[in-house]
Protein backbone atom coordinates (compact mmCIF):
# COMPACT_ATOMS: atom_id res chain seq x y z
CA UNK A 1 0.00 0.00 0.00
CA UNK A 2 1.29 3.49 -0.78
CA UNK A 3 1.45 6.20 1.85
CA UNK A 4 -1.44 7.98 0.14
CA UNK A 5 -3.48 4.78 0.17
CA UNK A 6 -2.66 4.33 3.86
CA UNK A 7 -3.86 7.84 4.63
CA UNK A 8 -7.12 7.15 2.76
CA UNK A 9 -7.63 3.76 4.45
CA UNK A 10 -7.08 5.21 7.92
CA UNK A 11 -9.51 8.03 7.14
CA UNK A 12 -12.12 5.51 5.93
CA UNK A 13 -11.58 3.39 9.06
CA UNK A 14 -12.00 6.39 11.36
CA UNK A 15 -15.21 7.41 9.62
CA UNK A 16 -16.59 3.85 9.59
CA UNK A 17 -15.51 2.54 13.00
CA UNK A 18 -13.93 5.30 15.01
CA UNK A 19 -16.87 7.74 14.89
CA UNK A 20 -14.44 10.67 14.60
CA UNK A 21 -10.79 11.50 15.04
CA UNK A 22 -9.59 12.14 18.58
CA UNK A 23 -8.40 15.71 19.02
CA UNK A 24 -4.95 16.48 17.68
CA UNK A 25 -3.62 16.90 21.20
CA UNK A 26 -5.07 13.55 22.30
CA UNK A 27 -3.56 11.86 19.25
CA UNK A 28 -0.19 13.45 20.05
CA UNK A 29 -0.40 11.94 23.54
CA UNK A 30 -1.43 8.56 22.07
CA UNK A 31 1.51 8.73 19.64
CA UNK A 32 3.88 9.36 22.55
CA UNK A 33 2.36 6.42 24.42
CA UNK A 34 2.80 4.12 21.41
CA UNK A 35 6.43 5.20 20.97
CA UNK A 36 6.96 4.35 24.64
CA UNK A 37 5.55 0.87 24.08
CA UNK A 38 7.99 0.35 21.19
CA UNK A 39 10.84 1.68 23.32
CA UNK A 40 10.00 -0.80 26.08
CA UNK A 41 10.21 -3.74 23.66
CA UNK A 42 13.45 -2.42 22.11
CA UNK A 43 15.03 -2.00 25.56
CA UNK A 44 14.20 -5.59 26.42
CA UNK A 45 15.01 -7.17 23.06
CA UNK A 46 18.16 -5.23 22.15
CA UNK A 47 19.13 -3.55 25.43
CA UNK A 48 19.98 -4.72 28.88
CA UNK A 49 16.50 -5.27 30.26
CA UNK A 50 14.71 -8.61 30.19
CA UNK A 51 11.09 -9.33 29.36
CA UNK A 52 8.63 -9.93 32.15
CA UNK A 53 6.62 -13.13 32.03
CA UNK A 54 3.89 -12.93 29.35
CA UNK A 55 5.00 -9.42 28.32
CA UNK A 56 4.01 -8.23 24.83
CA UNK A 57 6.97 -8.53 22.41
CA UNK A 58 5.64 -7.66 18.92
CA UNK A 59 7.83 -4.92 17.40
CA UNK A 60 5.86 -4.86 14.16
CA UNK A 61 2.56 -4.36 15.92
CA UNK A 62 3.93 -1.43 17.92
CA UNK A 63 5.45 0.15 14.80
CA UNK A 64 2.12 -0.22 13.00
CA UNK A 65 0.31 1.40 15.94
CA UNK A 66 2.72 4.35 15.72
CA UNK A 67 2.18 4.64 11.98
CA UNK A 68 -1.60 4.55 12.41
CA UNK A 69 -1.61 7.42 14.91
CA UNK A 70 0.91 9.41 12.87
CA UNK A 71 -1.35 9.01 9.83
CA UNK A 72 -4.30 10.19 11.91
CA UNK A 73 -2.37 13.32 12.84
CA UNK A 74 -1.37 13.90 9.21
CA UNK A 75 -4.97 13.52 8.06
CA UNK A 76 -6.23 15.87 10.75
CA UNK A 77 -3.69 18.56 9.94
CA UNK A 78 -3.80 18.30 6.15
CA UNK A 79 -0.31 16.84 5.73
CA UNK A 80 0.40 14.70 2.65
CA UNK A 81 2.89 12.27 4.18
CA UNK A 82 4.03 10.91 0.81
CA UNK A 83 4.92 14.37 -0.45
CA UNK A 84 6.57 15.31 2.85
CA UNK A 85 8.65 12.12 2.88
CA UNK A 86 9.85 12.88 -0.66
CA UNK A 87 10.84 16.38 0.45
CA UNK A 88 12.61 15.00 3.51
CA UNK A 89 14.60 12.51 1.41
CA UNK A 90 15.62 15.27 -1.01
CA UNK A 91 16.73 17.47 1.90
CA UNK A 92 18.70 14.66 3.52
CA UNK A 93 20.33 13.71 0.21
CA UNK A 94 21.45 17.28 -0.46
CA UNK A 95 22.65 17.80 3.12
CA UNK A 96 24.14 14.40 3.96
CA UNK A 97 25.29 12.85 0.67
CA UNK A 98 28.97 13.11 1.61
CA UNK A 99 28.68 13.59 5.36
CA UNK A 100 27.97 9.93 6.10
CA UNK A 101 30.46 8.62 3.55
CA UNK A 102 33.17 10.73 5.17
CA UNK A 103 32.28 9.70 8.71
CA UNK A 104 35.04 7.39 10.01
CA UNK A 105 32.64 6.08 12.66
CA UNK A 106 30.53 4.48 9.96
Amino acid sequence: MTINEAQNRVDEWIKSYGVRYFSELTNMAVLTEEVGELARIMARKYGDQSFKENEHQDLGEEMADILFVLICLANQTGVDLGRELEKSLEKKTARDAQRHRNNPKL
